[in-house]
């Protein structure tokens, strides 16, 4: 999907390409990326690394042209892990801003969004890109959040009861904090190196800000891996000593029921000279007995704590 924007007082449509515009592209077909690569001159190499998912956030120059990437957050569609990082190109040439996402993310109609309610005037392409940073560091934030009430969540699921469900859904929530640990790391690396390729072309203020929310969501991300590895292995060792009393149990059941089956065993060898066999209520004797012993057994193991 191609959609060319104007900045005043807020980023609006407009119907044609126009210098000092930018061109959003989320989606590309082959009519879009040939428009990039022959009406405006985007470099094609460009384009195919915005295709790689595992793209890593980074600053190319080729053909006059600046390339910008940087990871944000989308949810993920299939149930592997429920929040995933992809990559977005800025590529800027000094007039036109064009940034480009082979994924449905919709960080850049909620910056448009932004933009008008706060109708932002952006005058410079470095300022352009730190304000994409900051979406989408607003976004893994947002994110966060979500992440840490599903946590919470499936705790209070597993409370009632551990089943495996609870506890894939919380390994899943685990990597996907390790792609926003790594994702958040790499668009520092890439603010830093932002600096050394544009020098002083752009809003130190918002570049504070940005380096403020940046550390904030790096620390976000650090603490919920902490909380969440914690409760990982705190149910491990719940687990595991569910398994443990559930044995202890089974092993105590199968002392008791030994009792009266030895006691059978030995009464129900067919051999002579047993004691009790002649007298004629003989049987009731012997299931009282086992049932005497069985008793005292089962007061013996509570005696001890076994149950």
């Amino acid at each position: 999907m191609r959609q060319f924007l104007y900045c005043d007082k807020g980023y609006r449509p407009i119907k044609t390409w126009q210098d000092d515009c930018w061109v959003d592209m989320e989606l590309p077909d082959e009519a879009d990326i040939n428009f990039l690569v022959d009406e405006l001159g985007v470099p094609l190499t460009f384009i195919e690394d915005l295709r790689d998912i595992d793209e890593r956030p980074r600053v190319d120059q080729e053909s006059g042209w600046i390339l910008t990437i940087l990871r944000i957050p989308m949810p993920e569609e299939e149930d592997v892990m429920p929040y995933t990082t992809v990559p977005l190109g800025v590529m800027t040439n000094g007039q036109t801003v064009v940034t480009v996402c082979f994924f449905k993310t919709g960080l850049p109609q909620d910056f448009i969004g932004y933009s008008c309610r706060k109708q932002l005037t952006v005058t410079r392409r470095t300022d352009f890109i730190l304000h994409i940073l900051f979406n989408a560091t607003f976004w893994f934030l947002s994110y966060l959040k979500q992440m840490n009430e599903e946590v919470t969540g499936a705790e209070r699921a597993i409370e009632r009861s551990v089943q495996n469900r609870n506890l894939i859904d919380l390994m899943h929530l685990q990597k996907s904090l390790v792609l926003f640990n790594t994702s958040l790391r790499g668009n520092q690396v890439l603010l830093g190196r932002l600096y050394r390729v544009f020098g002083n072309d752009f809003d130190h203020d918002l570049y504070e800000d940005l380096e403020i929310e940046m550390k904030q969501a790096d620390n976000t991300v650090t603490v919920y891996s902490d909380i969440l590895e914690g409760t990982m292995g705190a149910l491990g060792s719940i687990i595991s000593n569910n398994v443990n009393q559930i044995m202890k149990r089974m092993t105590g059941i199968t002392i008791i029921l030994m009792v009266p089956t030895l006691v059978a065993s030995f009464y129900g060898m067919n051999v002579g000279g047993l004691t009790l066999a002649d007298l004629p209520f003989s049987f009731y004797i012997v299931i009282f007995i086992a049932a005497l012993l069985t008793v005292a057994t089962y007061l013996w193991l509570r005696h001890i704590k076994w149950f």
